[in-house]
């Protein structure tokens, strides 16, 4: 599939905190139905009923349940309803639209951050949500690092209760969009005896336009706040779906009984002709990637911990061909910076002698890297070094067939350059597991965006060592382990400078970029064309080409949220 951000914390460590917020439990809705014609769904929904939309993650086998907003393995709650200050927007240039929040501003230094918060908002259990709940929240961010996946570094003072301030002991510009709008908002008075870094919440409580309705390891669903802050959604009910994978989405939307899915569907550039009453909308920004268990030091082990390796395995790949097989060339060119060649080209370092990643296949450049490493070549054709067999293993989801594909086509091509690569796959909870702990040599996966579009925050969130770990520990977004002095340097002197000053921040771009080419702990694919299929038929207010509020992706939680709060149900 496409981005999947979530994590496995260890099952050892779990235990179930029930926060019972007093509302009644709904009853499961009943499996979805609809036309199997492969027409729409009309102008009732998958659903049937006209108010509830039916949702597809890409959750690949069944949910268990997990609605803790800090959990790598959490399922859903995240932005629906546990809000954050503010939500902004990552798909288009656009002002942030205020949540909790209503107005913030910084000190002319970047030490303070002042932000000034609703005075009418209430948790779902009925309990005043206030200042208190903000700083109480900051504070277990500062004080977990195994949660803290925004880099948050500041101290939190509430100084009444619509006010906080946040100071920081060096200039923190880069770090307001994360701030502002990359963490969840969690009550006191019911977390303070939660372990935000094991715990499961059956039962949340938030500010958000939705609560929790009823868990079925098959589904679960919003069911829509009527206390909300900013009003109730015309949505009333989202049902999330557990499939077997791909194909059963694509099925889904054949048949009309999914209304939103994020993922592949046969012939997908022409949805709208193929299936009436529904529509795409595809936007670049996730970047694709082999992810490796790169670092020894960090205790991981196998071929792919030598960077020759990584580079051959880089060369080796034909991304026509990967995009035509895998990707229904809904796919574009990456940079092995990891700049987005589409809004962050500027900041691609003049020294990166190749700033985007070949199309073709060169198995000869692959052989030269290898063997320049001390890889011999076999009479079987793979090669080898010290007795040790070049075969990796790729990680991949059941169900997830587009990157099955990938995984496979890459097997093939590498084979050409003397590379045996196998397949493992294995259920998303699986695959999470062994990922967040570092079980795995090489893992198909995608490195998303930050709040803003700048390649900083893909840097600290992925090659920062502040957010990797121990094999066998849970790591954060950094899963590949990789850590570099002079990399995490560079992000510090990043984090004191204003995300304008461009003349100031391209020498530690540079830095940063001229190690992750070189050292190339995740393996560059291609940029994925995340695309939607949703049912305009039965919903209206769907981010268009033209307005995208939002990043469309159901998966992609903060902007699921707002994209639910702005649908309506079309017109019988």
């Amino acid at each position: 599939m496409f981005l999947r951000s979530a994590r496995t914390p260890r099952r050892r460590a779990r235990r179930v905190v029930p926060l019972v917020a007093g509302a009644a439990t709904l009853a499961l809705l009943a499996a979805c139905s609809g036309g199997g014609d492969g027409g729409g769904s009309g102008s009732t929904g998958a659903s049937g009923d006209g108010s509830t939309l039916v949702a597809y993650t890409g959750q690949s086998g069944d949910y268990q349940v997990n609605f803790n907003p800090f959990s790598p393995s959490r399922i859903g709650g995240l932005g629906a309803i546990y809000e954050q200050l503010f939500f902004i927007n990552k798909a288009q240039e656009s002002d942030p639209v205020p949540l909790l929040g209503t107005e913030y501003t910084w000190n002319d230094d970047g030490t303070e951050l002042q932000v000034t918060l609703r005075d009418d908002v209430t948790w779902t259990d009925g309990e005043p949500f206030t200042a208190d709940d903000v700083v109480f929240t900051y504070d277990l961010l500062a004080s977990t690092p195994a949660i803290n996946n925004v880099g948050y570094a500041g101290t939190a003072t509430a100084t009444d209760d619509t006010h906080v301030t946040f100071t920081f002991e060096a200039p923190a510009f880069v770090q307001g969009p994360d701030v502002l709008s990359g963490v969840p908002i969690v009550p006191e008075h019911l977390w303070a005896d939660v372990d935000p870094t094991a715990d499961v919440v059956e039962n949340p409580v938030g500010t958000g336009a939705y609560t929790l309705g009823d868990f079925k390891p098959q589904a679960f669903t919003y069911t829509a706040n009527p206390e909300y802050w900013g009003g109730e959604p015309a949505v009333k009910t989202i049902r999330f779906l557990s499939l077997s994978g791909n194909t059963a989405g694509a099925d889904g939307i054949a048949n009309g009984t999914i209304d939103w899915q994020t993922g592949p569907v046969p012939d997908i550039q022409n949805v709208a002709e193929n299936f009436p009453g529904y529509d795409t909308l595809t936007a670049a920004q996730n970047q694709m990637v082999l992810a490796t268990c790169s670092s020894v030091e960090q205790g991981c082990s196998g071929p792919q911990t030598d960077p020759a390796v990584r580079h051959a395995l880089y060369l080796a790949m034909d991304r026509t061909q990967l995009n035509q097989l895998a990707f229904e060339e809904t796919a574009s060119e990456i940079s092995p910076t990891f700049a987005l060649t589409s809004t962050q080209e500027a900041t691609i370092s003049a020294d990166v002698e190749e700033p985007v990643a070949p199309e073709k296949a060169d198995p000869e450049g692959a052989a030269a890297v290898l063997e320049a490493a001390g890889w011999a070549k076999g009479s079987d054709g793979i090669y080898a070094k010290d007795g040790e067999r070049l075969t990796v293993t790729v990680e991949v989801v059941t169900g997830w067939t587009d990157y099955i594909t990938a995984v496979q086509t890459i097997a093939q091509q590498a084979k050409a350059a003397g590379i045996d690569v196998q397949t493992a796959q294995s259920s998303w909870n699986e695959w999470t597991e062994r990922r967040t702990q570092g079980n795995f040599q090489l893992a198909i996966d995608s490195l998303w965006q930050g709040p803003a579009p700048d390649p900083y925050y893909l840097y600290t969130y992925f090659f920062s060592s502040a957010t990797g770990a121990p094999v066998g520990e849970a790591a954060g977004n950094n899963y590949s382990r990789y850590a570099n002095p002079d990399v995490d340097a560079a992000l510090e002197a990043l984090k004191t400078m204003p995300l304008d000053d461009a003349e100031a921040r391209q020498p530690h771009f540079d830095t940063i970029q001229a190690a992750v080419v070189e050292d190339m702990p995740y393996i560059p694919i291609l940029t994925g064309g995340t695309t939607s299929e949703w049912n305009v038929g039965g919903f209206t207010g769907w981010p268009t080409e033209d307005d995208m509020y939002a990043f469309p992706a159901v998966w992609s939680a903060f902007d699921a949220a707002e994209i639910f709060k702005r649908l309506e149900p079309a017109a019988g």
